[in-house]
């Protein structure tokens, strides 16, 4: 599932179609195309994992969910969700989520909560986080009402970063390490959209995926954690498991 910086690299991709009209609109997604014909793109947005096209009085917002992929003016094999024709290309849509909105966006989005978003507050973040004193860190780092766009890879780097284990709770951990935790998913989230960007993302994973704790030199456990199931890759010397 992309995160949030690859949808931030995806938003700026199509910038070249805001201000532009619809010219077709097609797709198997559940929407009436033809309402689509002819509006402009105001907007082109996004809110964590959300990709967002705001047309006059509607947008459309589209998740990639796990396998989504998207493309411009080069159609791919099965048929799109969502296409939409243009003077100046085409954008395609594949397995993912299209649905419209119709509310205005800031009744609908919390933009404090977005990593990415000039809005995001620290502040609120630690209130957020600290309101789940119950929840386990492996849950609380993916959860979208604390960090709209995170997902699994920064659960691991993060987690590895702080020395945390994925099972605390948050109420158990100390109050300087959840600041901790908020601090590092915001610089990570601009680490993770520099990084991505020139093509050497993975070279700068320290956990995510790894077999063997830089730190410590010994095996990562890899397990399936928390009500998510993800992936979680983490070493039980250096990462600590608060009482």
């Amino acid at each position: 599932m992309p995160e949030g910086p690859s949808i931030v690299i995806m938003q700026e991709e199509m910038q070249a179609f805001s201000g532009k009209k619809i010219l077709e609109a097609s797709g198997t997604a559940n929407i009436d195309m033809n309402k689509l014909l002819n509006r402009k793109v105001v907007a082109i947005k996004t809110w964590g994992k959300h990709f967002l096209i705001c047309l006059p009085h509607l947008t459309l917002r589209i998740h990639l969910l796990l396998f989504g992929k998207y493309s411009i003016d080069e159609p791919r094999k099965g048929k799109p969700k969502l296409q939409l024709r243009f003077t100046n290309g085409t954008l395609y849509f594949y397995a993912c989520s299209v649905t419209e909105i119709e509310e205005d966006l800031d009744d609908v989005y919390d933009w404090t909560t977005d990593l990415m978003n000039k809005q995001w507050d620290p502040a609120a973040a630690r209130k957020r986080l600290r309101s789940h004193p119950d929840m386990l860190l492996c849950d609380a780092l993916l959860n979208q009402d604390i960090f709209a766009g995170a997902g699994n890879i920064f659960k691991n780097e993060i987690l590895f970063r702080t020395r945390l284990h994925p099972l605390n709770t948050v109420g158990a951990i100390p109050t300087s390490k959840q600041a901790a935790i908020v601090r590092e998913m915001h610089t990570y989230a601009f680490e993770f959209l520099r990084w991505k960007k020139a093509g050497v993302l993975k070279k700068h994973w320290e956990a995510h995926t790894k077999k063997i704790c830089p730190r410590c030199g010994i095996p990562f456990h890899k397990e399936y954690l928390g009500k998510t199931k993800r992936r979680t890759f983490f070493c039980e010397s250096c990462q600590i498991r608060y009482a």
